[in-house]
């Protein structure tokens, strides 16, 4: 059964347009509510959310459709969608609610759900929901409706959590860190997580708003990042997005490093503690570099699809701990369980501090290679699967690449478009792949 309304992460779009209006989130929270009550007598829900303008109004839609279906609700107000994922596993809650649009702009919104032990539900949950939503409403009567309190430490609560996957004996002393939260949900407890460790931190993108999330600032802009390194001569500088569940990391050059790197950093400080690390996974977007630097050190990588949820579901299938994505998505599920921009960055500093290396240094051995991504926008109608010159020139690339490079070609998830991707040594021959393969599509 396909899903109507959820995507890969949640549900999302522009605020004022179907289906982020009050009236379907209302309908959303009571459907939600009625599964919840199906296993539950008295339910509760924590909800949190970004710095959007539009947060206030979308929370009290969710409010009101939990109450109408006899669940109980705690705000949590603006916090990190990790940091929700902690509360409702720590609270025993029955479920969590971010409202969010991540790395979007502000005027769009979404809303997203983690399970009572802080994980993501399975497609199976999300239908089952879409179905109650197609039935009437069941409004409890008034001596049942759900009742509605306040959280007022949430954000203390989830800053102590992030602390205490630093290991005690070390500490952030000495380092200048530039804190780029996006003008986002972390934007009061990023700087205060660094500088309670030790570290000296600028705060740059931690003056929300409503209006300027992600705007010129946080992990999807990391110019401002890399600028406000060399300005204030940080050691590193450490971006997140809107609800602080990726990163992206800067060191004293000015240089950026993606998630793909960061990962086999997290792999790094785990061997050089002589723990095992069996394997990891990736997506089909990892860098084929950080695969052949992974085998040489004996470790396997599983790619999943491109999303932090099948990332974990994969995580989850093999009992292994470490994944993410280049995107800054990473999972270390012995830390928590949901990715979390300010946790892994905390496990990254870990090894800089063990080892008194930088990142540079660490990261000498993995050099990654060139990628070229193209967006194809598709007519209508468009079959591009069953394009026999586009198989015929795909073959064609990927005999002339090899060993040496790969090509993944895949349909966007939110959007009419084909994605074409070349990864190669050489920049110049990705580059020219991937545009051989686009204009197959395109013609």
């Amino acid at each position: 059964m396909s899903r109507q309304y959820f995507g890969t992460d949640g549900i999302r779009g522009t605020v004022g347009q179907a289906p982020i209006t009050p009236d379907f989130v209302l309908r959303l929270a009571h459907a939600v509510g009625r599964v919840l009550k199906r296993t539950e007598k008295r339910p509760t829900v924590l909800i949190g959310k970004d710095t959007r303008i539009s947060g206030y109004m979308l929370e009290s839609a969710l409010e009101s459709g939990f109450n109408s279906a006899g669940v109980d609700v705690v705000l949590l107000g603006p916090l990190p969608t990790p940091g929700v994922a902690y509360l409702t596993r720590a609270q025993r809650a029955s479920l969590g609610v971010v409202i969010s649009a991540s790395h979007n702009p502000f005027d769009d919104n979404g809303i997203k759900f983690f399970s009572a032990q802080g994980t993501k539900l399975p497609d199976v949950w999300e239908q089952d929901v879409e179905t109650v939503l197609c039935d009437d409403p069941v409004w409890v009567d008034s001596a049942n409706l759900g009742k509605t309190r306040r959280l007022d430490d949430a954000a203390g609560r989830y800053i102590e959590f992030c602390k205490s996957t630093f290991a005690n004996h070390l500490t952030l002393r000495g380092l200048r860190i530039v804190v780029d939260a996006a003008h986002g949900a972390a934007y009061h407890i990023a700087p205060k997580v660094f500088h309670e460790l030790g570290a000296e931190v600028v705060a740059i993108g931690c003056s929300p708003d409503g209006l300027n999330i992600n705007c010129g600032v946080g992990a999807t802009h990391p110019e401002s990042l890399v600028e406000a390194v060399k300005v204030h001569r940080a050691d590193l500088g450490v971006a997140l997005d809107g609800d602080a569940d990726r990163l992206q990391l800067v060191d004293a050059q000015g240089r950026l490093f993606n998630g793909d790197e960061l990962l086999y950093l997290m792999v790094d400080d785990r061997l050089r503690r002589g723990d095992s690390v069996p394997g990891v996974v990736g997506t089909l977007m990892t860098n084929m570099a950080v695969e052949l630097a992974l085998q040489a050190r004996g470790i396997e990588l599983v790619r999943a699809k491109v999303g932090d949820r099948y990332v974990l579901e994969e995580l989850e299938k093999h009992h292994w701990l470490l994944g993410g994505e280049g995107s800054g998505h990473l999972l270390a599920l012995d830390k928590h369980t949901t990715g979390d921009g300010l946790i892994s960055t905390l496990q990254v500093l870990q090894t800089m501090v063990r080892s008194g290396k930088s990142l540079s240094e660490l990261l000498s051995e993995v050099t990654l290679f060139p990628q070229t991504l193209i967006n194809i926008r598709l007519k209508p109608g468009q079959d591009w699967k069953a394009s026999a010159d586009l198989a015929a020139t795909t073959r064609a690339v990927e005999t002339e690449l090899g060993k040496t490079g790969r090509v993944l070609i895949r349909a966007s998830g939110t959007e009419p478009l084909v994605r074409v991707m070349v990864e190669a040594r050489d920049a110049v021959q990705a580059s020219l792949c991937a545009k051989r393969i686009a204009d197959t599509i395109s013609a």
